[in-house]
């Protein structure tokens, strides 16, 4: 063999790695597009959920988040419209303003949703078990749940004659809310009142507004505005000593009475598994929806204490945290 060809073959065979690296694919970025403000535990549970799959993020993956206020649902849009022009490989959206908003956007980019309704009554999918196209997810009950809330309540307040849902008006889910609440409070002998907030400052003056119709407990409909604006909305519902049991434990966290619902955290780490999943070459039409049924009861017994009320053994042993 004559020298040139010699090296010329050994220079060549040098640099394939190198081309093999060219190759190579960049790390996957996942859109995280949520209306909720930005929550250590949520990240935490959907990376963990990633970890189980073999992703971690900044070493297998990177993140994008975009983290929209409550209300804000004109922006979504234009964000994920900007997810999309970054090639994203898949976007995750939570709650049901944002996974509509990517479902609109794309029918290409693979989309895992976590939403407090049912996904097929909401228009995100037609099948649960089939969902089809680029979308898939986790369903969890947040909105169904104000009937045992407000039963919570009157086991809190035996002597309780009447109470009060607070709404936000601008939510589409506000009117199923109010009609399970109706018709609980016609089961209990409660009468009823609703109240509407969307905005900060509506907070004080929806408790302010009530004089001598002030119920005698208060249940706080699921809404990403008012998780967003937790902090405040249990300010004033303790300025205004009104027992309050909310649907997420971040309300209690912040200092509120109790909360009901789902496990906020364990749904994101479904979807944190099924992003990882989707990044391994699931085709995410073929992943059935995941219900989650995973629900946990928080008391707050400091609140309590401050409140003036005495909380049941009978409540306390059903709880499933009781912050002291």
């Amino acid at each position: 063999m004559r020298r040139r060809e010699f090296v010329t073959l050994i220079g060549g065979a040098a640099a394939w790695p190198c081309v093999a690296r060219a190759q190579q694919p960049a790390m996957p970025v996942i859109g995280f597009v949520s209306n909720f403000t930005a929550n250590p535990n949520y990240i935490a549970a959907f990376r963990r959920g990633l970890g189980e799959v073999g992703y971690v993020e900044g070493h297998d993956a990177k993140i994008e988040y975009r983290w929209e206020q409550g209300g804000q649902y004109n922006r979504l849009p234009a964000v994920m419209a900007d997810l999309i022009g970054r090639r994203v490989a898949v976007i995750v959206a939570s709650p049901i303003p944002a996974a509509l908003a990517a479902k609109a956007a794309t029918s290409t980019v693979p989309v895992v949703f976590a939403v407090g309704s049912d996904p097929v009554e909401a228009g995100l999918v037609t099948s649960l078990n089939r969902p089809g196209g680029n979308i898939t997810g986790v369903g969890f009950n947040a909105v169904a749940l104000n009937a045992k809330r407000l039963d919570l309540l009157s086991a809190l307040l035996p002597k309780a004659t009447s109470a009060a849902l607070l709404v936000n008006p601008n939510n589409a889910n506000a009117k199923p809310q109010i009609n399970e609440i109706t018709t609980a409070a016609k089961r209990l002998g409660l009468r009823i009142q609703i109240w509407h907030a969307s905005s900060e400052d509506d907070f004080e003056k929806v408790f302010a507004n009530q004089g001598e119709r002030r119920p005698d407990a208060l249940v706080v409909s699921a809404d990403p505005f008012f998780i967003s604006h937790r902090e405040r909305l249990v300010s004033v519902a303790a300025h205004f000593a009104l027992p309050t049991i909310y649907y997420a434990r971040d309300f209690v966290v912040a200092g509120g009475l109790m909360s009901y619902g789902t496990d906020f955290s364990d749904a994101f780490r479904q979807a944190g598994d099924y992003a990882g999943q989707i990044l391994k070459g699931k085709k995410p039409g073929l992943l059935p929806i995941i219900l989650s049924d995973k629900f946990e009861f928080v008391i707050n017994l400091k609140t309590a204490k401050a409140l003036g009320l005495a909380v049941p053994p009978t409540l306390q042993a059903i709880a499933d945290d009781v912050i002291e």
